[in-house]
């Protein structure tokens, strides 16, 4: 599934068959992977496809089953403590001591990974201004919100100026505005500090917003791999989808069979591919007022990474439609 990564780029993440079980519960069921210096990758997938595995075995925090997985030429099992050097990671569910402030957490951190006091004194400030935290650098983490501490473990996973930064899921559950001032962040290290970033998230326009190029993974497989634009031109026809009254939806089925492909949608809606686009809308319409159908709501929308998805598996991620 790597193929769409150019043979001449310098490949800095690495997996082959990457495997991990649980028990008999096949978690990530042998993935490969290859994401280039400088690139921001987008792991698309929903809660339970294998995203958070994948990430704990690149970070060495989880022992692959099988396969195998190199960072920047470093193998994630036989030389894990290499690899611990040059990464930075900012996971989902990372613990962070609520008694402390972010000012000594990140001098703590700063102690763990050998920086000079002195070059620790600047650079805390430094990250604490950059994640917009300087007015809270005192205060202890616990007086922060879920957002304030999701921009706190950003700067803790940068204290080192690693290269390669991995985000596992860095926005779920934040607000609209710090889900953006989050996001500008890491376009800015990516820019700025041509840092690569690998990022799992479950939501579409963030994967749409940020990534160069996608992997969707579901069920432990990657399903998709890609551009953007490249994953959403596969699809070809828009989707129109369709709200009836639940009595009537067989028949709204019926009629939409005509004018395109089925697609997954939500219960009391029906959907297809509309062959012809938004030129065949009024046909729809009349199609469906031939037979006796009210339309409550219609809309049609160009192909997005939920179509992509939908194509892959048969059905939507979850909140997409919301």
């Amino acid at each position: 599934m790597s193929g769409n990564l150019a043979a001449s780029s310098e490949r800095v993440i690495e997996a082959t068959g990457l495997q991990r079980h649980f028990g008999d519960v096949v978690a990530v069921a042998g993935i490969d992977l290859a994401v280039a210096r400088g690139e921001v990758f987008g792991f698309l997938g929903p809660n339970g496809a294998g995203k958070s595995t994948t990430v704990r075995m690149l970070t060495t925090l989880l022992r692959p089953t099988g396969g195998s997985a190199r960072i920047d030429g470093h193998d994630v099992v036989g030389a894990a403590a290499a690899v611990r050097r040059i990464i930075g990671v900012a996971l989902q569910d990372a613990a962070i001591d609520p008694l402390m402030t972010g000012n000594e957490l990140l001098r703590l951190q700063a102690v763990l990974h050998g920086i000079p006091r002195a070059v620790a004194r600047t650079r805390g400030p430094e990250l604490l201004e950059r994640v917009g935290l300087t007015a809270a650098a005192d205060r202890r983490v616990g007086t922060y919100s879920g957002g304030m501490r999701r921009r706190l473990d950003l700067a803790l996973s940068l204290v080192h100026e690693p290269r390669i930064l991995f985000l596992d899921e860095p926005t779920t559950g934040l607000d609209p505005t710090s889900r953006l001032s989050l996001w500008e962040e890491v376009r800015r290290l990516n820019r700025e500090s041509g840092t690569t970033v690998f990022l799992t998230t479950q939501y579409l326009e963030e994967a749409d917003e940020l990534a160069g190029r996608i992997a969707i993974i579901d069920d432990g497989r990657l399903v998709r791999e890609g551009s953007p634009e490249a994953l959403k031109s596969t699809v070809g026809s828009p989707t129109l989808r369709v709200d009836v009254d639940p009595a009537d939806l067989d028949a709204t089925s019926g009629v939409l069979a005509a004018f395109g492909p089925e697609r997954p949608a939500r219960e009391g809606r029906a959907a297809i591919g509309l062959e012809g686009g938004a030129a065949r809308v009024a046909e729809v319409v009349r199609a469906l007022d031939e037979a006796g159908v009210v339309v409550g709501h219609l809309e049609l929308d160009a192909p997005s990474l939920d179509d992509v998805f939908a194509d892959a598996t048969g059905r939507r991620l979850e909140g997409a439609e919301e």
